[in-house]
C-alpha cells in the first residue's frame, strides 16, 4: 500500500511568540518543514505529498515553492476544518496520512511503519500517541490530549484518515499506535521544547 500525506502547516503558531512562521523555525540548521518533507520524500509507502497552508503562512508557501514541493491553501477555519476542505479539493477519498510541521526527528522508516500498521488495524482511522508521561519526563511540553480505551494520551499529529470518511459526521472507527519513540515524541510546542529536542538530537546523532 502507497498512500499521499498532507502536511499541515497553515496554524498561527501564535503559542510560540515567533518571529518568523512556525514551520520555517530554525531547528539543528534547517527549517522544522524542511525535516518533516525529507523524512516524507524517503519513506516507501508515501505515494505523494502536499503542504496544507492558509494565510496565515505566506512564507511558508514561498519556501515550499522554492523547494517545489506541492502547497493547498485552505481558510484556516480551524484544524478539522481545513483537513476536511484540503482532502476534498485534492479528491483523496482513500486513506490520507496527515501530520503536522513540527516534528522535526520523523522518518521514512517510522512513517513506513505507520502505513504498515494502519493496512493490518482493519479501522477507517489510526491516531498515534505518545504517552503523556514520556514527554513530562524529558521536561517537554503537553499540548493536545486525547482519550484512548480509557487513558489519556498527548497527541503526535500523526495520523492516517479515510478520505471519504471524514466529510461525514458519522461516529469513525479508530485504532491508535502508542509509542515513546523519539520520532515523534519531539513535537515542538514551545522554545523550550526547542532547546530540549536539539540536544535529545545531537546525542542520538553522536551515539
Amino acid at each position: 500500500m502507497k498512500i499521499p500525506a498532507l502536511v499541515m502547516a497553515g496554524g498561527k503558531g501564535s503559542r510560540m511568540g515567533l518571529p518568523m512562521e512556525k514551520p520555517l523555525l530554525p531547528f539543528l540548521g534547517k527549517p522544522l518543514i524542511d525535516w518533516v518533507a525529507e523524512a516524507i520524500l524517503s519513506a516507501q509507502k508515501i505515494s505523494e505529498f502536499c503542504v496544507i497552508t492558509s494565510a496565515n503562512t505566506p512564507q511558508t508557501e514561498e519556501h515550499c515553492q522554492s523547494k517545489g514541493w506541492r502547497i493547498l491553501r485552505t481558510e484556516a477555519k480551524g484544524y478539522h476544518s481545513d483537513l476536511k476542505e484540503a482532502v476534498s479539493r485534492l479528491g483523496w477519498m482513500g486513506p490520507v496520512l496527515t501530520m503536522p510541521s513540527d516534528v522535526p526527528a520523523i522518518t521514512g522508516r517510522f512513517l513506513d511503519r505507520v502505513v504498515g500498521e494502519f493496512e493490518v488495524c482493519g479501522m477507517e482511522f489510526l491516531a498515534v500517541f505518545v504517552p503523556i508521561k514520556a514527554r513530562q519526563d524529558l521536561g517537554l511540553s503537553i499540548s493536545s490530549t486525547d482519550e484512548y480505551k480509557g487513558v489519556w494520551h498527548a497527541v503526535s499529529g500523526i495520523n492516517i484518515i479515510n478520505g471519504s470518511k471524514i466529510q461525514g459526521e458519522g461516529k469513525i472507527e479508530t485504532a491508535a499506535m502508542i509509542t515513546e519513540e523519539t520520532e515523534v515524541l519531539l513535537n515542538i510546542n514551545t522554545k523550550k521544547d526547542v532547546e530540549i529536542a536539539e540536544n535529545i538530537m545531537r546525542r542520538r546523532e553522536r551515539c
